[in-house]
Formats: C-alpha cells, sequence, structure tokens
C-alpha cells in the first residue's frame, strides 16, 4: 500500500470485557501512533457505548453494532458475558457462529484491509480470503498460555493428565517449553475445559486452532523481553508470521479517586493497606471467600476487599451468606468489604496501598506492576493460572498462595503466609528480590520509547501484510 494510504482495520473481540479490553487498547495505541489508521470496531448491541466510553476520543474509530441471532437458553437483550451466569456464558458461542452471513455483509461493504479477530471466531478468516481481506488472529492472553495451549497443535487425540503437567514431553528436544510450565493437578483440570464442546459446537482448543491455522498472521500482546522462549515455541510450532505489540500499558488514569475511598484510604500508614479484588467475572466459592476473609484478618493489616458474584444473585445477600459469623464486626475498624465496580488503577496508585492479592488476570497484573504494592497472586482459572507461574518464577516480580495439589485447596494461613512473605519480611529474602525485579519491569513498563517501538513496527508489519 502507498506510504499516504489510509489503513482501515477491523476489531472484532469475543464478547467478553476480558476480550473486549485488549481489543480497545490495541485500537487506541494503533490510533495514537499512526494517523493514516481508520477502525471499525464490531460490538454486540448492548456493548456499544460501553466500548466507546473505552475508546479514546482522539482515536478514528467507529463502534459497529452487531445483532446476536436468538439461541434457545439465553435470555434476550443478554450479549455479553458480564450479563448472564458463567453456565450460560458457552451459548454465548453458538450464538456467534450463526452471524456469519451478517459479518460477511459488513465486511463487504466496509472493505476494510485487515480483520483482528478472537479465539471464538474459528469461521472468519474464510469469509475474509473470499473477500480479499486479510486476517490477524490476537491472541489477549500472554505468550505462555499460547505456547501451552499449542504444544498440542499436532496431537489428534486428548492428552492424558500427566501430558498436560508436563506438556514437554510432546516438545521435540532442541525446543522445549521453560520448566515454569508445570501444572498441579487441579490446575489440569481446569484446562480441560478447553478440550469440551457445549452444545454441539466446537471447543475452545479446536476454536483457537482453527483460527490459527486459517489466519494470515497472529499476533501477540507480548515481547521478547518478557517472554521470548515462550515467543520462540510459538513460532517454532505454528510456522506462520508472529507480530509483538508488546504487553500494551494502559494510559496512566485520569481523574481523582472518589471522595469516600481516598479519606477511607488516607487514615492508613504508606505502603500498609492489602487491596484484594478478582476481576468482575472471577467468582470464589463460598470456602474459598471464607479462608481468604480469614487469612486477611490474620494479617492484622488493613485491608480493601472487593468480592464480585455472578449478575443474577443479590450482591448484598451473597456477602451476607459468605463471609465468616461476626468478621464486619471484628474488622469494621481497618476492612472494607464491597460488592462491584471500584475505580482499581486509582486505588493501586494510592500511596497507602502496599500489596495487591489477586487473580493473576494479564490486564491486572499490569496494573500492579506499574504501581509499587508487592504482587500476591491467588489464580482461580484459564490463563491465570499460566500468568501467575510466569511472574512468580520467570519474573520473579510476585508470590503465589500455595495451593493443594489434587483440589487447589487454599486455607486462611496460605494466604497470612504469602502476605507476610512480601510485606512484614519486606527486608528479608526472597521480599527484597522481588521488590527490586518489580522496580525493574515497572520501569520497563513505563519507558514510552520501548511502548512506541513496539507500535511503529507493528504498523510497518501491518503495511507490509
Amino acid at each position: 500500500m502507498g506510504k499516504d494510504e489510509e489503513l482501515h482495520l477491523v476489531m472484532f473481540p469475543f464478547f467478553a470485557f476480558g476480550h473486549i479490553s485488549p481489543f480497545v487498547e490495541l485500537a487506541n495505541k494503533l490510533s495514537s501512533c499512526c494517523p493514516g489508521v481508520r477502525i471499525s470496531f464490531f460490538g454486540a448491541a448492548a456493548s456499544v457505548s460501553r466500548i466507546e466510553t473505552m475508546l479514546e476520543p482522539t482515536a478514528k474509530a467507529k463502534v459497529i453494532p452487531l445483532t446476536l441471532p436468538h439461541v434457545d437458553g439465553l435470555p434476550r437483550g443478554v450479549e455479553n458475558t458480564s450479563d448472564v451466569s458463567p453456565e450460560a456464558h458457552e451459548l454465548l458461542k453458538p450464538a456467534l457462529d450463526q452471524m456469519q452471513p451478517q459479518i460477511k455483509t459488513l465486511l463487504a461493504n466496509l472493505q476494510p484491509k485487515i480483520v483482528f479477530f478472537d479465539f471464538a471466531q474459528w469461521w472468519l478468516p474464510e469469509i475474509a480470503s473470499e473477500l480479499g481481506i486479510k486476517t490477524i488472529f490476537f491472541s489477549v492472553v500472554m505468550a505462555s498460555c499460547t505456547a501451552y495451549v499449542t504444544s498440542w497443535l499436532n496431537y489428534h487425540t486428548l492428552p492424558t493428565m500427566e501430558e498436560m503437567k508436563k506438556p514437554n514431553g510432546l516438545c521435540p528436544k532442541a525446543l522445549e517449553l521453560p520448566e515454569t510450565i508445570t501444572l498441579k493437578t487441579f490446575e489440569v483440570l481446569d484446562f480441560m475445559y478447553i478440550f469440551k464442546s457445549f452444545n454441539g459446537t466446537l471447543s475452545v482448543f479446536d476454536r483457537n486452532m482453527k483460527g490459527i491455522n486459517g489466519c494470515d498472521a497472529v499476533l501477540l500482546k507480548s515481547c521478547r523481553e518478557t517472554e521470548g522462549p515462550y515467543i520462540d515455541y510459538i513460532c517454532h510450532q505454528l510456522k506462520k508470521p508472529i507480530f509483538l505489540i508488546g504487553p500494551m500499558v494502559p494510559e496512566p488514569h485520569s481523574g481523582d479517586l472518589d471522595e469516600k475511598w481516598a479519606s477511607w484510604l488516607s487514615q492508613f500508614q504508606a505502603k500498609s493497606v492489602i487491596y484484594c479484588s478478582f476481576g468482575s467475572e472471577t467468582f470464589l466459592t463460598d470456602e474459598q471467600i471464607r479462608e481468604l476473609a480469614l487469612g486477611l484478618e490474620l494479617t492484622g493489616l488493613p485491608f480493601f476487599l472487593v468480592l464480585n458474584f455472578p449478575a443474577n444473585l443479590d450482591k448484598s445477600g451473597e456477602l451476607k451468606r459468605t463471609l465468616p459469623d461476626g468478621f464486619m464486626e471484628r474488622v469494621k475498624d481497618k476492612g472494607v468489604v464491597h460488592s462491584g465496580w471500584v475505580q482499581q488503577r486509582h486505588i493501586l496508585a494510592h500511596e497507602s496501598v502496599g500489596c495487591y492479592v489477586f487473580h493473576a488476570g494479564f490486564s491486572s497484573v499490569i496494573e500492579g506492576l506499574v504501581n509499587d504494592c508487592q504482587l500476591v497472586m491467588l489464580p482461580l482459572k484459564g490463563d491465570q493460572l499460566m500468568n501467575s507461574k510466569v511472574i512468580a518464577s520467570d519474573w520473579k516480580a510476585g508470590v503465589e498462595v500455595k495451593r493443594r495439589d489434587e483440589d487447589g485447596y487454599f486455607g486462611k494461613d496460605d494466604v497470612f503466609e504469602a502476605v507476610k512473605s512480601v510485606m512484614m519480611d519486606a527486608e528479608k529474602e526472597p521480599a527484597n528480590s522481588i521488590r527490586k525485579n518489580h522496580k525493574k519491569w515497572k520501569e520497563f513498563l513505563q519507558n514510552d520509547e520501548i511502548s512506541n517501538k513496539f507500535i511503529a513496527d507493528f504498523v510497518e508489519n501491518l503495511k507490509a501484510l
């Protein structure tokens, strides 16, 4: 394409804000660094206004509403995983599969140069190819998780439990995954979800592999500085263009923290408060809530605990039901328990917050690393399990809560010990080394020159494609 020719791109994430957010970040980064980029962003009609608020005002981006076909069992008006119970998430995939004619018509009318698509849209490359449009599979998880999944790329039977615990048995000796990728029993049981078929549709694994095999290139939200060995492994497995865009650190947060929370946090000494949250769509069991709450209480430190529940449940009723008897009364002077949205990035940046206990979702990992709070990871599902291993073992920038192998059980003492290791033993090893590594990664992630080069190089790759 000519140097000054407009580059029209389509962003098409899966209908979950954990997927939509990285696509929005990508749109914002490309718009800010490349004036010749124009973006059409596909989103379910019910999510359009929220996506519009997430896009930078300066971005040349238009959100295009999609109509979800009706699927039996999926309540009408539900168009996003956050609006439905976890059991009904799977029904969004057959709804998406039925959208192929709608998407083909849209693409034929828009005629973009390139479509960025997600794991669920396995059918997109063929449709786009017929229209002369290039496709890029955008993997919104860390490269380590993508590497783990692609280890079964040419495997024709389901891997065994032992093969999933140590996937290096499937690798050529010249190129093995780092030893970090060794899973516990409960982690393997969770990952087996990717091989399951729901409602007669393709499994997550098959969707991923068909999408990756059919696309023109794969984009990783990573870079060699952070995950070099995993990227090398992916290149070896996929044998197609692999583009890197770096970790995509969001712009610094703007505005002020709500006065209610700013006032509460300001009562406490610098770096003394534990902030604990598991995102909007990761839910703890009753037992996990109880042990987590008691573990935070055991530390004796002030804490801000955010607990969320599936959309169909009453939040205040669930808090009363799941928290230990007498807990709120015992911690009333130094503990807050909240359900619902909070200004997480503002809270993590507050001078009183010294520790972040969380699920190790990738966006949350980045938010934690660009602040000065110590990371205590309690991953509960999917890519969180892999992220936590990389941060604790490869980057050595945080600690994991100790868990039982067979079922992932953790008790209050496990929570206490993990927090103690980074908060109360701050000047001892390994806390001292973790602090130094955290500082190193923070400086890397906040280096605008490095970040801008990732974007500039990627735009050149797009133009070449």
